[in-house]
């Protein structure tokens, strides 16, 4: 029954899309979005962070610190991977298109020229899981790439590479999986070691 009407609800996801599409594009045009060029700090930002390349290396020095800030790279680590599979699934889903701005400073600027469908914007997803799952291990580690994530994120939005929604979409999907996947490796609460004498009396 599903993949009798897989053709016909992908159909109405598509035309969902293109409906959200004209309808943000108009609300897009009211703001004042940057067109032009962005910084060349921007371009590096989003080309470094295709993939989750920028994670794992962040990730990758955490790893040379033991204890928690070692656990919080595997919990990153793990959470980028999730996440990154699960937006390509929904990719597959829903094949929303990016904004048709091509002929744009901005979107010309990007060294990765995006290929893919639009929803959810991966390199805000994977941001966000990363940044999420260490911060529930070492919130000092947290605090110090959320601004990186942010930037990630903010990096799709001025590059036109991305609607909005997409990278709002994204960054909820990967707080969500950032939160799961801590919750899943939660380390179990130490047992206690402490002999019970309870019945070592007669």
């Amino acid at each position: 029954m599903v993949t009798l009407l897989w053709p016909v609800m992908r159909k109405w996801l598509a035309i969902a899309a293109e409906q959200l599409n004209r309808w943000e594009a108009n609300a897009v045009a009211t703001t004042a979005l940057p067109t032009d060029r962005p910084a060349p700090a921007v371009t590096v930002l989003t080309t470094v962070a295709h993939g989750g390349g920028l994670w794992l290396a962040i990730a990758a020095a955490l790893a040379t610190r033991p204890g928690r800030a070692r656990r919080a790279a595997r919990n990153g680590i793990i959470a980028v991977a999730v996440t990154s599979g699960s937006c390509h699934l929904i990719k597959r889903w829903l094949p929303r298109r990016r904004p048709a701005v091509d002929h744009l400073p901005a979107r010309q600027a990007l060294v990765l020229k995006p290929t893919s469908p639009a929803f959810p914007s991966a390199h805000s997803a994977t941001a966000a899981a990363f940044t999420t799952a260490i911060a529930c291990e070492s919130p000092t580690a947290g605090l110090m790439v959320a601004p990186v994530a942010m930037a990630v994120a903010y990096s799709r939005i001025r590059t036109w590479a991305h609607w909005p929604s997409d990278v709002v979409a994204g960054a909820l999907c990967g707080l969500g999986v950032g939160l799961t996947i801590r919750g899943l490796l939660r380390r179990p609460a130490a047992t206690d070691s402490t002999p019970n004498h309870r019945f070592a009396r007669g």
